[in-house]
């Protein structure tokens, strides 16, 4: 049987040792992702089967882990790296954004850029600035770069593979609160493809598209609207860089309504972005302006107001209110 019940974070698992079995130039970098299998245990056990050789406990430089992999990518490895939580990436932004990114353009297309910069991101865990960022804007900016963000246990089993299989640069953020969320995965039947939006909740009166960990709050929010008789399509983005337009033209034409979450700032973030391209795709099928959900534009504040910062159902429902008032 392929099918097994799996969390988010015991799917990457399953999918980094996939990649590692069938990939002899694949390895993992991070900062204690070997003896101790990383903070989150998405790593736990791998050093193990597979040695040090290939499951590296790196320093803690992540300037020095990215560059490492860029210098490994171009001598025809596979590296993954781990950033340990989202707010620590920014040590290696310039690396990433200067660099990494640019391998491909920089030599004309001789060599590619292989690496996987998995990063935890994301709030909701009770933790502080540096360790609940979303930062996931900062990064779609820079092209050359491939941007996934899986919501669900087969998704995060299939997208981590089809990550560590592409020839450019990938940054895979996982949605740290939801890594215990469990569901089914399908060891032998792939995802779709990973740069492709699905409709994971068909619907006919108005569309949220989400990605990550917001996936679940919009779904729990679309399953409140029924009751004020609202049917609601929710869309999971999966990959932020490309974003795949023509699934949420789709239902935009067919809906007239569109709410756009994320747990970054509203200001400057992806949702900006889809609502631009929407208006100039779907202008004559809109019956209300597209509406923005998010984070403040502030630092993330500290836990024991988190839960006012983060977007959740009732800002869902209130952001569906008003766009009904139209």
């Amino acid at each position: 049987m392929s099918t097994t019940t799996m969390t988010i974070a015991k799917a990457i698992t399953a999918g980094l040792r996939r990649v590692l079995e069938e990939n002899p130039k694949s390895l993992l970098i991070g900062e204690d992702i070997g003896r101790l299998g990383g903070v989150y245990r998405v790593t736990d056990g791998l050093l193990g089967e597979f040695g040090s050789d290939r499951v590296v406990d790196s320093p803690l430089a992540e300037s020095g882990i990215i560059g490492t992999c860029i210098g490994m990518a171009i001598r025809g490895y596979s590296p993954i790296a781990e950033i340990q939580f989202d707010g620590f990436v920014f040590p290696g932004f310039n690396q990433i954004t200067t660099q990494l990114a640019k391998m491909r353009a920089r030599s004309e297309g001789r060599f590619g850029a292989p690496v996987v910069i998995r990063i935890p991101y994301g709030g909701g865990i009770g933790s502080i600035e540096h360790h609940s960022e979303s930062p996931e804007a900062l990064f779609a900016h820079t092209a050359g770069l491939r941007i996934m963000a899986p919501s669900n246990a087969h998704d995060a089993y299939w997208m981590i593979q089809q990550a560590a299989a592409s020839q450019d640069p990938v940054i895979f953020f996982e949605p740290k609160r939801r890594y215990w969320l469990k569901g089914e995965v399908d060891t032998e039947n792939p995802a779709p493809d990973a740069f492709r939006a699905q409709v994971v909740r068909p619907g006919n009166d108005a569309t949220i598209v989400t990605y990550g960990p917001l996936v679940p709050v919009a779904l729990a929010a679309a399953e409140a609207a029924v009751e004020d008789g609202r049917s609601v399509e929710v869309i999971d983005l999966r990959s932020v860089s490309p974003i795949d337009f023509d699934t949420i033209t789709e239902s935009v034409e067919k809906t007239g309504r569109l709410i756009i979450t994320h747990e970054a700032p509203t200001f400057g973030g992806i949702g900006g972005e889809i609502a631009a391209r929407v208006s100039e795709r779907a202008f004559l099928s809109l019956e209300a302006p597209v509406i923005r959900v998010g984070g403040f534009h502030m630092p993330y504040p500290v836990a024991k107001v988190e839960e006012q910062y983060l977007p959740d159902i009732d800002k869902l429902l209130e952001a569906l209110d008003r766009s009904f008032a139209y």
